[in-house]
């Protein structure tokens, strides 16, 4: 297979999978190397494919019809980083990112795309094993997290639910 029809079968198996798919996974379908799927990747986005990286892989991004995108501010300590995610997904959104304006370095986001409590609690895993420290504790627990929710009504839900427990900022 050359180099533009692996590229053109990478992109296809991304929109095709209904869940993030991992660069080893990718490798191992296309025979070639976990490095050689990066920089496929690398240079489909930069042809303007619009493929996100998440913690579990690559997914397409962009907007689905009928979810609307919506940023919150929230704060809260590093204690409180399961209860606010579980809260978004129990309201039926996705938590799709989290967002820090760092002093040095601008915003700084990382891609999350976490649905659902098995989505939030393999992520508390991950974060956990890797003895990794959230984004939100370099700016003293203020970040944004853009949701993606079926409805308004869902993200009023998101809204009403984070004030009660004083996570909204």
């Amino acid at each position: 297979m050359q180099t533009e029809e692996r590229r053109a079968a990478v992109l296809a198996a991304i929109k095709s999978e209904k869940s993030a798919i991992s660069a080893s996974a990718l490798a191992s379908r296309f025979s070639v190397s976990r490095q050689i799927i990066v920089g496929d990747i690398a240079i489909l986005r930069a042809e303007g494919a619009d493929i996100t990286a998440t913690p579990r892989g690559y997914v397409m991004g962009g907007n689905e019809q009928g979810v609307i995108l919506r940023r919150i501010a929230c704060q809260h300590d590093r204690s409180g980083m399961e209860e606010e995610l579980n809260t978004i997904v129990d309201m039926g959104c996705t938590v799709v990112d989290v967002i820090v304006e760092h002093p040095i370095y601008g915003e700084i986001a990382g891609m999350l795309q976490l649905s659902n409590r098995y989505s939030v609690q393999s992520f508390i895993k991950r974060c956990e094993a890797a003895a990794a420290i959230p984004l939100s504790l370099l700016t003293d627990g203020i970040h944004l997290h853009t949701i993606a929710c079926p409805d308004e009504e869902a993200y009023e839900r998101v809204v009403k639910e984070l004030k009660e427990k004083g996570i909204l900022l």
